[in-house]
């Protein structure tokens, strides 16, 4: 159950093993979690779901981008392995493609046949509703052939064609006559396939144009059946990442090497792909000791993969090339196309594995996760030691109206909510952050001074340059200069800035400190904000309590502290507010309401 509850939110497919190892069930996830989940938390009505639960002995999991890539992987797997658990289609049919016949006229229509001579191939379509929709506007936007002729140039020489309906009705341009010449026909031809490899925004325009003029002549019918194409469209993935007709059979090892992780784990994915679909994903762990390359590591992980599992590689795809000699092995390291979205793939496998692995350590260790998040952010922040106690700060005003600013802390990378603390500006007049910035430090550092009490080893300041170099110059006024180190933290592009240091820090997004520092900043506003309301509420009922004619600032403290806000003392029957200030200024605070609100509504 812990490798179950670890797994990502994301799409994939999943493949459960028995007590022997033999594969005996696939399947397909948009939500990985959630789906696997369901199998284990409840018994299920169908008995032969049950009997697969009780059968499950190991599982293990590929993520991909999408729901589309995750079923085409699954029926891939399904034919590979045939797992006796799956309901396998008993004509073992394969999803349909789209080809572009290699003809002197090309065609172009939909088969599960993939036939080697030399015709273009594009899909698979696991929604066939979308290949015909497809299908139908590439037709309408080009006029080209759908017969069946076998169309050469000696053919047209001869004369032996004659123009047909689709001709006359111009969804032709007449072909089989020589009526319109190859080099023509081979634009449109062009065009198409740019369209199939997924520029699907002229079909997309097109469709939108015509159901706008259709809708404009109240012919609603037609529109909404251009809407509905118009949706599989927008729903549209012409290529799939993981199933290709161009790649056949080939090895992919994806290399995720974090400069972050202070163990120096590299993690490296390894994919094989056969008939043009990923059948099997490994990934390896490695741990550095000597300082060695990710290419040597890569070494390492191809020949494991080649013993462990008895592989012959041919064409290998790489990151980078790999620190080892093999005459017989092609290595490719693509930039785009089907290879680098399979290279991609099994990146995202290797760093999903990354992931797990922390997830592992969290529940098993949760002390040896916060010393590794700490060691980072003490290297990201240059600290001269852990920080397991840091304050963030953050102003609040509106338009200069009640500035207040709030300091929350965090110990061992968890908030401590009993240790924040509320200021209300006082020296400072105006929306002047940089001045509130120096006055809630200044009163913060020299209480804690004074009463003896242990300072923060890091401070974050919510704001860029000016608010730091605030910061920093109420530091130096209280001699904490080199006793504590602060950053600033900006809002656009989440920088980090150093005093004395007008270049930002950009740390990676997806960096433990990073994620500590903006949960900090996050819980500063949340909590500041809050404050600020509560304030501007108090102020808006003191006020007009206070304009009523015996009533005092007391009355006002009391009803806010019980009632909280200036609405729900108005809302408050009489003997309600009777019971906190008397009969008497019950009476007169709701006789004074109840004239407000009539003289508002005139």
């Amino acid at each position: 159950m812990e490798k179950i509850s670890i797994l990502p939110d994301t799409p994939g497919v999943y493949t459960y093993y028995d007590s022997e190892g033999t594969v005996i069930y696939v399947g397909k996830a948009k939500n990985l979690k959630r789906r696997v989940s369901s199998y284990f938390n409840r018994t299920h009505d169908c008995n032969r779901t049950n009997l697969l639960v009780r059968a499950i002995a190991d599982m293990s999991y590929i993520v991909v981008p999408t729901e589309q890539d995750a079923l085409d992987l699954e029926n891939s797997m399904i034919k590979e392995y045939k797992p006796r658990y799956n309901v396998l289609l008993k004509d073992d049919k394969s999803y349909p493609w789209i080809v572009v016949t290699n003809e002197l006229y090309p065609r172009v229509f939909l088969t599960r046949q993939l036939i080697r001579d030399g015709s273009k191939y594009f899909g698979p379509y696991a929604n066939t509703g979308v290949a015909h929709t497809v299908i139908e506007l590439i037709r309408q936007l080009y006029p080209i052939r759908t017969c069946r002729l076998p169309i050469t140039e000696e053919y047209v020489a001869r004369g032996r064609g004659h123009l047909c309906l689709q001709y006359h009705i111009k969804r032709c341009l007449g072909c089989c006559t020589g009526a319109i010449d190859p080099e023509t026909y081979a634009g449109y031809i062009r065009n198409i396939k740019q369209i199939l490899r997924g520029n699907t925004a002229e079909l997309a325009e097109y469709l939108m144009g015509e159901m706008n003029r259709l809708a404009a002549e109240l012919r609603f019918e037609e529109a909404q059946t251009l809407k509905e194409q118009y949706t599989l469209l927008q729903n549209y993935r012409s290529r799939s990442v993981i199933v290709s007709q161009t790649i056949v059979d080939i090895d992919v090892f994806g290399v995720d090497d974090d400069p972050a992780d202070p163990a120096r784990d590299v993690y490296i994915n390894y994919m094989h792909v056969r008939r043009g679909a990923v059948v099997r994903s490994v990934t390896l762990r490695y741990r550095r000791s000597l300082d060695e390359s990710a290419a040597q590591l890569l070494a390492y992980a191809m020949d494991e993969i080649k013993r462990s599992l008895g592989v012959s590689y041919d064409e290998v795809v790489v990151p980078f090339a790999p620190e080892v000699e093999m005459p017989d092995v092609t290595f490719s390291i693509p930039r785009r196309g089907d290879k680098a979205k399979l290279l991609d793939v099994s990146v995202r496998n290797a760093r999903q594995n990354r992931v797990d692995d922390l997830k592992h350590l969290e529940k098993r260790n949760p002390e040896e996760r916060l010393e590794r998040t700490l060691e980072r952010m003490k290297a990201d922040f240059r600290l001269s030691e852990l920080p397991r106690h840091i304050e963030c700060f953050d102003n609040s005003n509106i338009q200069g109206s009640d500035p207040v600013a709030s300091c929350v802390v965090f110990r061992n990378a968890k908030p401590s909510k009993r240790d924040y603390r509320h200021f209300n500006i006082r020296t400072v007049e105006g929306p002047d952050d940089f001045a509130s910035m120096r006055e809630v430090i200044t009163r913060r550092y020299s209480r804690m001074l004074a009463e003896g009490e242990s300072l923060p080893q890091l401070i974050v300041v919510d704001g860029g340059k000016g608010q730091l170099s605030s910061a920093v110059q109420a530091l130096d006024e209280l001699g904490l200069r080199g006793t504590i180190a602060v950053v600033g933290i900006a809002k656009r592009l989440e920088e980090i800035y150093f005093p004395g240091d007008s270049v930002p820090l950009y740390i990676d997004k997806g960096s433990e400190s990073l994620r500590v520092v903006q949960a900090l900043r996050d819980e500063a506003h949340r909590f500041g904000i809050t404050h600020h309301r509560n304030r501007r509420s108090h102020s808006q009922i003191s006020s007009e309590l206070t304009a009523i004619k015996g009533i005092g600032e007391a009355t006002g403290t009391a009803l806010l502290r019980h009632f909280k806000s200036a609405k729900r003392v108005r809302e408050a029957s009489e003997a309600d507010i009777a019971a906190i200030v008397g009969p008497a200024k019950a009476r007169l605070i709701k006789e004074a309401m109840a004239k407000n609100d009539a003289d508002s509504s005139r």
